[in-house]
């Protein structure tokens, strides 16, 4: 038993330990490791310090850093990419309500333009009228 330690005195919790017994099985099972010696000091709550157990084991745990660390770079670049579209579309949003906005502008100066024409087209009438009744006393005076 001086090859193996209790995992309970590790200082990790509960669901450490747990998750540490795991990876050790799954470690030692990916080495190929057939020693029932190993199964059974792993499922009795020990920790193998033999040379091939612990480099098993840290094996192990590289491959599920690198694991994690590619997942991570993968969310991580998926955010990114996720962002930058919403960055464009609110880009895209803002260009095309200014679009619109200044449409709406030049509409409205339209407007404006059209309702001085009506105005001095309204004033010129009304001259019409004037000289046109004008002409009418004329006429029947003569």
């Amino acid at each position: 038993m001086s090859n193996s330690v209790p995992d309970s005195q590790l200082g990790l919790t509960q669901s450490e330990i747990q998750l540490l017994r795991q990876h050790q099985q799954i470690a030692l099972s990916q080495a190929g490791s057939s020693s029932t010696r190993a199964a059974s000091q792993s499922s009795q709550g020990r920790l193998l310090l033999d040379p091939t157990s612990l480099q098993a084991l840290s094996a192990h745990f590289d491959r599920l850093m690198y694991s994690i660390q590619q997942r991570w770079q993968y969310l991580s670049q998926q955010t990114q990419t996720a962002t930058q579209v919403q960055y464009d579309r609110a880009g895209n949003a803002i260009q095309n309500a200014q679009a619109q906005i200044d449409r709406f502008h030049a509409i409205l100066r339209e407007i404006d333009e059209l309702q001085v024409e009506f105005d001095k087209v309204r004033r010129i009438g009304e001259i019409v009228k004037g000289f046109k009744s004008r002409v009418e006393r004329l006429e029947r005076r003569i």
